[in-house]
């Protein structure tokens, strides 16, 4: 009987820490992108970068489709060999273009996260500076969550005075 008191006299302080309330606060991470100019240049970026690409990827779309069109036009005139060749210089050409699509999307990819890794780091940066500062013991986004009470703790603003940016 004297191990059992001793034993919940041990772990009374960690039951009472365990009911303490845990401040959770909830800031909308997409708003506070947008909200921050390197973003918006970063968005700029990638709009001309993805141009770029697509420019690049219609001339070898039209390259392929004036090619094609003087093949079908000259198909039945031509001899077997010439015939084989535009058919397979067809082929590679598509193929081509096809690598090219599948190697831009890469790149699209690749420039993105580029452009916006900076921009995130900087976001959680300021997203855990604002959760020490504040005591919080959990900083979520609402995005995820199916409901949000609203008389929770909104820490975008403080997040936003963090960056610097209105």
């Amino acid at each position: 009987m004297k191990k059992l008191i001793i034993l919940l006299v041990m772990f009374l302080p960690f039951c009472l820490k365990a009911q303490q309330a845990q401040k959770i606060a909830y800031v909308n991470v997409g708003e506070v992108m947008m909200a921050m100019p390197e973003a918006d240049k970063a968005e700029k970026d990638l709009v001309a970068f993805r141009e770029n690409l697509t420019k690049e990827l219609n001339t070898m779309q039209d390259e392929f489709n004036k090619k094609y069109q003087a093949y079908v036009a000259e198909r039945d005139s031509l001899t077997e060999n010439i015939r084989l060749k535009r058919e397979s210089d067809l082929t590679d050409l598509q193929q081509r273009t096809q690598n090219y699509m599948q190697q831009a999307d890469s790149e699209y990819k690749a420039k993105q996260e580029e452009l916006f890794k900076p921009i995130q780091d900087k976001v959680a940066s300021a997203i855990k500076a604002v959760g020490d500062e504040k005591g919080y013991t959990f900083i979520i986004t609402p995005e995820v969550l199916l409901y949000v009470n609203p008389n929770a703790e909104n820490a975008t603003a403080a997040v936003k005075a963090k960056l610097g940016i209105q």
